[in-house]
């Protein structure tokens, strides 16, 4: 999953800043990381595989949606990078499990938040821009990938004012409650 994150990074997106944002994920546990601790790829390399999903998703929902007009590049930016907020974020635990009257113990992941820093997107957004610039559209789609989930009361306007917004969060969600439903 790795070698084609990299590869549809480097074969979709020609900005200024890619080499140093991708240099700056090999060092981080992004390739490694969890995509969530318990809902959905909670398992080693799942973040990067949600991220290919999102851009899978946004490749496929795209043509339904012919009015929303976005270039590879902006859906390759906004569906691989949308959950950098992610990354360094998660810790493998231990906890003890009871199955079948025997208790066990298990690995699983939890939140340790090493760089809080606002909301699920505005982080995202701020990671990315600390390497390379976005458009104002693709800014605020990955700010508002997760609609009101993360307290967002007016994630409509922007929806309004960026179709392309809302189009990345239903990406995110068909990805999470659809492909990956079976992963918690």
């Amino acid at each position: 999953m790795k070698a084609e994150f990299i590869r549809r990074c480097r074969n979709l997106i020609y900005r200024d800043g890619l080499d140093d944002l991708l240099s700056w994920l090999e060092k981080s546990d992004f390739f490694t990381a969890p995509a969530s601790s318990r809902f959905h790829n909670a398992y080693q390399e799942g973040l990067v595989e949600h991220s290919l999903h999102v851009h899978d998703e946004m490749l496929r929902l795209l043509p339904v949606y012919p009015e929303i007009q976005a270039s590879e590049e902006t859906v390759a930016i906004i569906s691989l990078f949308h959950d950098l907020c992610k990354v360094n974020m998660y810790k493998t635990d231990t906890r003890n499990v009871k199955r079948d009257g025997q208790w066990y113990t298990e690995p699983y992941y939890s939140i340790d938040e090493k760089y809080a820093f606002g909301g699920h997107g505005s982080k995202s957004v701020y990671l990315v821009s600390y390497y390379m610039r976005l458009t104002p559209e693709e800014a605020a789609a990955i700010n508002a990938h997760m609609a009101s989930w993360d307290g967002n009361k007016d994630v409509g306007r922007t929806f309004e004012q960026y179709p392309l917004a809302w189009l990345l969060h239903c990406a995110d969600e068909s990805a999470t409650y659809i492909l990956e439903s079976d992963t918690e």
